[in-house]
């Protein structure tokens, strides 16, 4: 095929996913306030609303933990969580939902380990973000002091970091140290650009997903979930056996 027939060549548009396979969603900021994700608590609960619709039974959502910006704590994030159970109980929406944290990998995050005060989901997951500018220089022993310390890493949203593009081998790297690898569904429809939706797709190709999550923000984002449910990249990834999200 001409490189010139590959840019006119149209992708299939299939039947929207089964997003009741996946059960649960493990990324998203809605607790109302906190961080950069909802604004009010109705805005929180209309989302949570829409996930149940699309599917999901589960929703472990992740506000930012950010030393310099989002300085959140656990005790503000289970006290919002708490707020939005109380009203999707008042308002009888049976969705089960829980909250860790996406922690922000700077210098201030590797001291805590020890602590035993990081929040986490499932089998000990722990959820971070790296810099979108540079690799830290100390991931590797924050890895390693994690997972010295009983905690299993997921690194979110992986196909974002454009340092990486030109070193594809240090996502396999990642993962064959036992680093889990999630990727934003937006991603698939090219939300954050051409080349981070390319890296998806190639991270799902050689099976290197073992978590999807939303990284919803917002009603926007939702919308964007209803196109991603279409491509044949999210049928392929939830159809791949890699998936972990029906675990949690």
């Amino acid at each position: 095929m001409s490189w010139l027939s590959k840019l006119f060549k149209k992708e299939p548009v299939l039947e929207p996913a089964n997003l009741s396979l996946l059960k649960t969603d493990l990324h998203s900021h809605l607790i109302p306030a906190i961080d950069d994700g909802s604004k009010s608590l109705e805005d929180s609960i209309n989302m949570i609303r829409t996930f149940k619709e699309m599917g999901y039974s589960k929703v472990i959502t992740t506000p930012h933990v950010m030393s310099d910006f989002y300085k959140n704590t656990p005790e503000t994030i289970l006290g919002g969580l708490e707020t939005v159970r109380e009203e999707l109980k008042r308002q009888s929406i049976d969705v089960e939902i829980e909250a860790a944290a996406e922690y922000y990998l700077d210098e201030t995050l590797e001291p805590q380990i020890k602590t035993g005060k990081l929040l986490t989901f499932g089998k000990n997951y722990l959820l971070f973000e790296l810099p979108f500018m540079t690799e830290p220089p100390n991931l590797a022993s924050f890895i390693f002091e994690l997972q010295t310390n009983g905690y299993n890493p997921i690194l979110a949203h992986p196909e974002r970091y454009g340092f990486y593009y030109k070193e594809f081998e240090k996502y396999r790297e990642l993962s064959e140290k036992g680093v889990h690898l999630q990727i934003n569904i937006l991603s698939l429809v090219g939300h954050y650009g051409p080349e981070a939706q390319k890296i998806a797709e190639r991270l799902i190709d050689e099976g290197l997903v073992t978590f999807l999550g939303s990284d919803c923000h917002n009603v926007m984002h939702q919308q964007g979930i209803e196109l991603a449910r279409t491509k044949p990249y999210f049928h392929k990834l939830l159809n791949s056996g890699k998936l972990k999200n029906a675990e949690l």
